[in-house]
């Protein structure tokens, strides 16, 4: 009876899946797919820890909807937690207080959930740097790159909404910034602030509008760009380290089935179990701590979510007193500047692929990766943005510093101003500098191999060090990059040189006037015959 019922149920399968495959031809997608060969490299399970990071969000937040109540409708607290029993709060942050307290699992969840966006973030901007660095944002993956940067953007934005959702004393400040931000914008911030908190602050439903743009909007504008970019990096191929047998239009690795996804459900377990054990180990967002939102008892060392402390460190290294009166308006560039400055910044990150491909003329297709080292100008590039950043991120904590390290906080906004302006620049100098001399570092052990620490007498008495050449492949590694000289000033197709031109070689020229050349094939033969001389 077992054998029969099985070839039934079988045969019932089979059926089902025909019926589907003359109707949607899905087989053809999924052979097609499975045969995509992924390399394994850990530097490309960043991405994996984003995408299964959103997972976890998901899952979890999931689970809170169904007890957070989205109303600031003041309520009297009864729950269990003692020191806040009879306090008038928000309803948003009394059922916060009943997840976290009298919801068996709520805290955990609760936790799973924040951690989890954190680490979204955090996942996506070392992603980022990966790609930046290696180089993977070249042709043809520059649109891939501006879609990766856009779900950063999102990340953050769907982070924050979160975050101000309890309605505590932090969440509360970190709204009452915003709002004096839109509010600083001429003409329009009024009515954006208006229409954002649906009155003026803190509104009769920001906690409702907030609500609807974290469950509803944002995650569904997320889980678009994340298809947008998962089916990029399957039409362009994944790109790959230098390595035997890889080239530009070979990819050296796993197929996704079955090899590659039984490694990448193996993998989210071992995500979920670190964001559970964080979780269960690590408090997160006290909001009983806080206490309700209340604009006079202002703590210090109030500190957002890490990934926006660039913007309000840019707040705090802003010299104040920037106001003029003009047409009628107040303009505030205490505010206004720095937001300039982080509108800039971003925007110089989105544009960056396009803008280096204009510079460097390279219009081909790149599927390897570069040593950081072999990039100079680019990763000194890098190191100024990651230091501009760093900068602002710390000045967010510039009252935490004063206090912990007892100096003046006058002391530590000066310190930090100075560093803003002198910082990327030494870190552009320092990173430049190190590649180019790890650059002569390759081109001298190539040519002379490595050396041993064996000293040997030749017969006219004089002493050399032996040096062991390098196999085949670590020597391939050390010169298989390309030469990339700048570009020549030439008359376009009407005999002009125009002023774009002559902008474009100057910068192709600062890209590359300082550059070690690889190694030819030449001098490497000639090295070999002088040793064996």
């Amino acid at each position: 009876m077992s054998t029969v019922a099985t070839n039934q149920q079988s045969g019932f399968i089979g059926k089902a899946s025909n019926y589907l495959d003359e109707r949607t031809s899905i087989s053809g997608a999924v052979k097609e797919f499975g045969r995509k060969i992924f390399p394994d490299h850990w530097s490309f399970l960043l991405g994996e820890v984003a995408l299964y990071s959103f997972v976890i969000i998901l899952l979890s937040g999931s689970f809170l909807t169904f007890f957070f109540q989205a109303s600031m409708s003041p309520v009297e607290y009864a729950g269990s937690y003692v020191p806040l029993k009879g306090v008038e709060m928000s309803a948003a942050m009394s059922s916060t207080l009943d997840i976290s307290f009298d919801l068996r699992g709520g805290l955990l969840m609760r936790q799973i959930h924040h951690w989890a966006a954190l680490l979204f973030v955090a996942a996506i901007g070392l992603h980022m740097l990966r790609v930046f660095f290696t180089g993977a944002f070249r042709k043809p993956r520059e649109l891939n790159w501006s879609i990766g940067f856009v779900l950063f953007v999102l990340a953050m934005a769907e982070g924050f909404t979160g975050y101000s959702l309890p309605d505590d004393l932090l969440s509360g400040n970190g709204l009452r910034i915003i709002d004096g931000m839109v509010n600083a914008v001429p003409v329009v911030g009024t009515w954006i602030t208006f229409l954002l908190f649906g009155g003026e602050f803190p509104g009769n439903d920001i906690v409702g509008r907030l609500y609807t743009l974290h469950i509803l909007l944002l995650p569904a504008i997320v889980l678009i760009f994340i298809v947008m970019h998962l089916m990029f990096v399957i039409i362009h191929k994944h790109t790959q380290y230098p390595g035997p047998g890889k080239t530009e239009d070979n990819v050296v690795g796993f197929p996704i089935l079955p090899v590659y996804a039984a490694k990448a459900g193996g993998f989210f377990f071992i995500v979920f179990g670190i964001v559970a054990l964080m979780a269960s180990l690590v408090t997160i967002n006290p909001i009983w701590a806080y206490g309700p939102y209340d604009p006079s008892p202002v703590s210090a060392g109030t500190q957002p979510d890490w990934y926006i402390g660039f913007a309000d460190g840019a707040l705090r290294l802003i010299p104040p007193h920037l106001e003029t009166v003009w047409l009628g308006y107040v303009w505030s560039w205490n505010i206004l500047i720095p937001m300039i400055i982080l509108v800039v910044f971003l925007l110089v990150v989105f544009i960056y692929p396009f803008v280096e491909a204009w510079v460097t003329g390279d219009k081909r297709e790149h599927h390897l990766l570069d040593r950081p080292r072999n990039a100079p100008t680019r990763t000194a590039i890098g190191a100024a943005g990651v230091t501009f950043y760093a900068v602002l991120w710390a000045a967010a904590s510039s009252d935490i510093i004063a206090t912990h390290f007892k100096v003046t906080m006058e002391g530590v906004i000066n310190t930090l101003q100075i560093l803003l302006i002198l910082g990327p620049i030494i870190a552009f100098s320092i990173a430049k500098r190190t590649c180019l001399a790890l650059q002569k570092k390759d081109r001298t052990m190539a040519l002379h191999g490595f050396e041993t620490g064996r000293i040997v007498r030749m017969p006219g008495g004089e002493y050399i060090e032996v040096h062991q050449q390098l196999d085949v492949y670590d020597r391939w590694k050390l010169v298989s990059f390309n030469d990339n000289a700048p570009l020549m000033l030439r008359p376009n197709t009407k005999g002009k040189i125009t002023g774009g031109m002559r902008l474009r070689v100057r910068m192709s020229h600062w890209f590359f006037e300082e550059r070690i050349a690889p190694v030819s094939s030449v001098e490497h033969q000639l090295e070999l015959e002088n040793t064996h001389h």
